[in-house]
Order: structure tokens, then sequence, then C-alpha cells
């Protein structure tokens, strides 16, 4: 049986003259934020989603998403199907999965959510049953997380990803997530402050389950919006008082799990 060019090469050169040799590239993801470059590959009639990195942190981000697919399971995290080394650096392969990252940023544009017709405005434009339910699923997935003793960092808009045709919610780029808790060693941890909690900005802070809860309390806030400045708010009373506990600037007036967050949450719909 003849390997598979993607799924099980350990080593290649170069990554985009492999890609000319086996398949085509159809669309490049590049001016990432995060230092990496993504691509749109088609192999034998099939869709691959690969990221690849060769700067020392771009590595460093895709072997801590190795670490974090090979604890974490989940039918609403897009999955890591292989990695393999190039001469730069590192490549790892995922389905392609249909649908809009509900926001893109690059490192050259941010903003733009609020436009008629970008992707995160479409979404809070959806009926509040399609909403609660892409909501649900974002929940589900920590709970699989918080069991396997992962912590989010750089949780965002950005990791989401969802389907407008199938009414899905996927989640993507967990790069950052790590085994927790921890102690933050830098000035800040990586991610946008709209949904970031007090102690991700202060080193020495312990990073822990609760701050996995504030990051969701955002998550809940920001998508349950019609608006992108917290004005328009389509939940109801009881629903913003669980989010006001997730996001309590004290830890320990949080949620104490992200279950805790997710039966809440639930109990107010």
């Amino acid at each position: 049986m003849t390997a598979h060019p993607l799924l099980e090469v350990t080593h290649v050169a170069a990554f985009e003259t492999y890609v000319g040799d086996i398949g085509t590239i159809f669309r490049t993801f590049a001016d990432q934020d995060s230092g990496c470059t993504s691509y749109g590959v088609l192999v034998d009639g099939q869709s691959w989603f690969v990221k690849t990195a060769s700067t020392p942190e771009a590595v460093s981000s895709l072997h801590r998403a190795e670490s974090v697919h090979q604890a974490v399971t989940h039918s609403t995290i897009v999955p890591l199907l292989h990695s393999f080394s190039t001469q730069d650096g590192l490549v790892l392969v995922y389905p392609w999965v249909p649908g809009q990252v509900l926001y893109h940023p690059t490192v050259s544009h941010h903003g733009g959510r609020a436009a008629p017709d970008s992707p995160m405005a479409c979404f809070r434009r959806l009926p509040l049953p399609l909403i609660h339910a892409a909501l649900g699923a974002i929940l589900d997935a920590h709970l699989t997380v918080e069991q396997a003793g992962f912590v989010a960092v750089d949780l965002y808009d950005g990791c989401m990803l969802y389907d407008f045709e199938d009414h899905r919610m996927m989640l993507c780029d967990l790069d950052e997530y790590r085994p927790g808790p921890f102690t933050l060693g830098a000035d800040r941890l990586p991610g946008s402050r709209r949904y970031m909690a007090p102690e991700e900005f202060v080193r020495g802070s312990v990073i822990d389950i609760r701050t996995t809860v504030f990051n969701l309390g955002r998550a809940l806030r920001l998508l349950l919006d019609a608006g992108d400045v917290e004005d328009q708010w389509r939940g109801t009373p009881h629903q913003r008082s669980v989010i006001r506990r997730a996001t309590a600037a004290d830890p320990p007036a949080r949620f104490p799990s992200v279950r805790a967050l997710a039966d809440a949450w639930h109990g107010a719909a």
C-alpha cells in the first residue's frame, strides 16, 4: 500500500517544494500574529489544513499544540492528524473543516468584527437557539480540556470556526493551551485583551482553571451580543448574572471549575 504523502511522511526538506510534488496549495494564510504560515492543500482530491513554523517561537507553539491534541480529544475541536519536520521547522496536518473563523487578525490588520458582512456580525445575527447551541459546544469542549488537566491560553474568536450551512461550531488553533495550574513567568500571556483575565497580565500570578472560567465567561458575553461594544445584549438577566460571576476580577469569586460554570449556564438557559 502506498504511504499517504501528508499523513505518513516524517521529514521533508522544504514544505512548499514538497507540496508542489504531491498536490497543490489552494489557499495561503500568511502574515499571522503567531508567526506561523498555514495552507489549504489539495492532495488527490482531498483538502487539508496544514500549519507550518520556521522560527523558534512558532515551532515551540506547534509543539505545544501537539501536546494539547495528545491529551484532549473532542468532537468540537479540530483534530491534529499528523506532524512532521522540515529543514526549517515543523508542520502540523489537520483535516480541512468547512466554515469561517469568526475573527481573523493578521500582523497588518486588526478589527473589522462589526462590519456587516464579517463572520462575527453574521454569527451575531443568527437565531438565539443556534447561538446557544454554539456556546454549548464551546463549553462542552472545555469540560474535556479541564478533565485533561489543561487550561485555556489565547482563547478568543480567532479560535472559533463556524459553519453557517450546517450550523456547527468548531475550535481550532489551541496552540497556547497548557497543563495547569502554572505560574506566569512573563509580563503577560498571549491573547486578545477582550477575553483575558486580569491575572494574565501579572508576572508571577497563578494561571488555573478559574482563568479558563473567565475566558469562557467573556466568550459567552461577546458572542451573545448583537453588537461589538457590548451594548446589544441578547440574553437574559439570569445569564448576565452567570457571566458576571465567571468574569469577576478576583479569581476566588469566580466559578471554581468549567463544570460549575457550564451547569450554571445551562440552568440559566
